[in-house]
């Protein structure tokens, strides 16, 4: 619970203002194990008829090219109140429809809940750390949604509830926990909390001393909370009507808000702000930026609202973020090699940067942490996590922390202090449950301070894990990571499934966000039925560099699509899988991919899931006032201004590419208070979809009433919806029965 940050602040304090998914969506990291039971009986479908959309005459141009687009009306114009009596009686006609074709598989998915949660340790707890006076840890209780918060000084004593989420989330339908900052002099505990989904956050500061909440509130915020003039005032981003966080503002403790002050303020509406503290905590850094373009400023964290010395003015396609040690700046920067170089420069001179590591055609520099003594460097080698301990004397002598898998996910944890002769590692392999430890910098010692627990048992042992590589149609070698039972022929012949079995092919692919080969024990209640699961690390992420992500945006969007396409071919011809029975899932922006491999290549799929799919792309990008869309023109093209943009997206948008033709079981997900992917998106794309496709297979939408882009809050509330999803996929791959 500190306000330091990491080396990518930027990155990290813009990312709530992509479509990229939030925490509920990237499913490898959840905690999970090994199957006991999954008993369905089959049993007849409720007959209901599909909803049908209303088709509304309505018509768009640009360009000189005009758009039919009769199922418009279902985005609510009053948006982001959505109080249309047609728009919401179609949605909750479609409510209906997905209650009433699942009740059969109810049993099933009661049955995939029970072994998921037995698989989840209940009473479970993080590794305390040491943070200044304290150690600080949360935990769940058993039975219990939400966690709970603690701390106890580190030379011993009693322990102190600081947050029962719990209690925050009593009564409400939605609760989730944004920002949570402890003060420097430990005395006070800033949080905010979202109670719709909808990522408007409240802010409340709690005196740990006497526990009381000050009466200080900070309404309509995102991002983080931050600590500055010894711990008398806070630094926060309140966000527009739009969605955007375009300030960094102070607000002294006990005073009106209305008196707060504008620390900076950001005209380019495609931008985002966020603040966060350097290393030693004595320099505010406010940094700016989209996609592809950064800008820092920095201003003395005792004294925030003094002149601010800007690092670098923005140059279009540079991105840099910043840290200080000793007065030194330390610089991340794409300027001159696409995978980062890492450089410092003398606070007066900020803008002039001496190189310390060079870029690299191989190693892909992603952060960089500072600590008193030493310095630490992360990245990728071929895709595979690197975590490398420096000298400021050598930088060049590297000691690298090795781990024995061949493929895995590693990287630095909680690491809050800036004097430390231990590091705090996550480490997790798709066979190997999350572990954390401990790093002696002196000896070079690994100590395990916990392994995932999974109450209902795991075996490694009866797993294999590999990764391959398949080659996509432009000659391209697009890794996959995959997992399946070493008895798989077994299982599935007891099944009474000869031949390949099903593949479930996972992916995401836009804005450099890579996919790790993590564990998951949810998707082992695939894998122990027989299902290999693989990760195809496509383009559009970052998992091979810099470049494998500016290879699928913009005008190269497509090699997305195609890589999974391909990835999914690939597994075929090797013998994975068979061409009906791969299934497939993703979420947000991977939602698009799940729109756009179903136009291009249906026959491959037995079964989609689509969660908050970002499909109506073309709508979206031409409109302005969404919450997102002016930051989002230099991912995906503005077709506002550009004839070729506009072109491009319209051949790819899902939406846009429906055609009377058959497509496979296809189930849908959607929040009505989602600002991300708004509701509309997957509406008119389920709605077009029942008008155009010429099969009987089924076809779901389940929108989430209160809540927003991650589904349903609490735990056990949102394993109850990974269930349903496996329940579908089961059902639909003529698998629902006993085992």
């Amino acid at each position: 619970m500190t306000t330091r940050i990491s080396t990518r602040a930027l990155a990290i304090a813009l990312a709530a203002t992509t479509f990229a998914p939030a925490a509920a969506i990237a499913a490898p990291n959840e905690e999970q194990a090994r199957v006991i039971t999954s008993a369905a009986a089959p049993s007849t479908v409720t007959e209901i008829k599909p909803p049908v959309a209303e088709k509304r005459a309505h018509t768009y141009t640009h360009h000189g090219i005009t758009i039919e687009d009769p199922y418009d009306w279902l985005y609510d114009k009053s948006y982001p109140v959505v109080d249309d009596e047609d728009v919401l009686n179609h949605v909750k006609a479609e409510n209906a429809y997905f209650e009433a074709k699942m009740a059969a598989q109810a049993p099933l998915t009661e049955a995939l809940f029970t072994e998921m949660r037995a698989r989840i340790k209940e009473d479970d707890s993080t590794v305390p750390q040491k943070d200044g006076e304290f150690l600080y840890w949360s935990e769940f209780e058993e039975g219990a949604q939400y966690r709970k918060h603690w701390r106890k000084p580190a030379a011993g004593g009693e322990a102190q509830l600081l947050l029962d989420e719990n209690s925050l989330a009593e009564g409400l339908e939605y609760f989730r926990l944004g920002a949570a900052s402890i003060s420097q002099n430990g005395r006070f505990l800033a949080f905010s909390t979202d109670t719709s989904g909808g990522e408007r956050y409240t802010a409340r500061i709690k005196d740990l001393q006497t526990g009381e909440l000050l009466p200080d509130e900070l309404t309509n915020l995102r991002g983080g909370l931050t600590w500055a003039a010894n711990d008398t005032a806070l630094v926060y981003g309140p966000s527009t009507e739009e969605w955007r966080t375009l300030e960094a503002r102070l607000h002294v403790i006990g005073t009106p808000v209305e008196s707060d002050v504008t620390l900076y303020k950001e005209e380019d509406q495609s931008f985002g702000v966020g603040a966060g503290l350097s290393a030693q905590e004595d320099w505010l850094i406010i940094a700016t930026g989209d996609n592809e373009t950064s800008e820092v400023r920095l201003v003395p964290a005792a004294n925030p609202t003094a002149e601010p010395i800007l690092v670098k003015a923005r140059n279009k396609g540079v991105e840099y973020s910043v840290d200080v040690r000793d007065g030194e700046l330390w610089v991340l920067t794409n300027d001159d090699h696409i995978n980062f170089r890492l450089a410092k420069a003398d606070l007066k001179t900020p803008g002039d940067w001496q190189t310390v590591i060079a870029g690299s055609d191989e190693f892909y520099l992603t952060e960089f942490d500072l600590f008193k003594d030493f310095f630490v460097t992360e990245g990728r080698l071929g895709g595979l996590d690197q975590i490398q301990l420096r000298s400021y004397a050598d930088p060049a002598n590297i000691t690298p922390i090795t781990f024995p898998e061949a493929s895995y996910t590693a990287g630095l944890s909680d690491n809050p202090e800036y004097a430390v002769s231990k590091l705090r590692l996550s480490y997790q392999s798709m066979v190997t449950p999350s572990t954390v430890y401990d790093y002696d910098v002196a000896t070079g010692g690994l100590t395990t301070l916990k392994t995932q627990e999974i109450p209902s048992g795991y075996d490694a042992s009866l797993y294999t894990t590999q990764r391959l590589t398949v080659q996509a149609r432009d000659g391209t070698m697009v890794p996959v990571s995959i997992v399946m039972r070493k008895d798989r022929a077994d299982i599935l012949k007891k099944a009474g499934i000869e031949g390949p079995g099903p593949l479930h092919l996972y992916a995401y692919g836009a804005y450099g966000y890579a996919i790790p080969p993590g564990f998951s024990t949810t998707r082992l209640s695939l894998v122990d039925r027989g299902f290999a699961y693989a990760i195809a690390h496509i383009r559009g992420g970052d998992d091979l560099g810099r470049r494998w992500y500016l290879q699928g945006k913009l005008f190269e969007r497509a090699n997305t699509f195609n890589d999974f396409v391909d990835a999914g071919r690939g597994l075929i011809a090797q013998g994975f899988t068979a061409e009906g029975m791969v299934t497939a899932s993703g979420g947000s922006a991977g939602g698009e991919l799940m729109g756009a491999i179903i136009n291009q290549d249906p026959a491959q799929y037995g079964a989609i899931v689509a969660h908050v799919p970002f499909v109506d792309v073309l709508n979206t990008m031409l409109n302005k006032d969404l919450p997102l869309t002016p930051g989002e023109w230099q991912e995906w093209g503005n077709p506002i201004t550009d004839k070729a943009a506009f072109a491009y997206i319209l051949s790819y948008s899902p939406y846009d590419q429906v055609v009377a033709r058959d497509y496979p079981p296809l189930m849908v997900t959607a929040g009505l208070n989602d600002p991300r992917v708004t509701y509309w998106e997957p509406a008119k794309w389920v709605a077009k979809l029942r008008e155009l496709k010429t099969d009987d297979n089924l076809l779901l939408l389940k929108t989430n009433m209160g809540a927003g882009h991650g589904g349903q809050s609490g735990r056990w509330n949102s394993l109850k919806e990974t269930a349903e999803e496996f329940a579908f996929i089961l059902w639909q791959m003529g698998m629902a029965g006993e085992r």
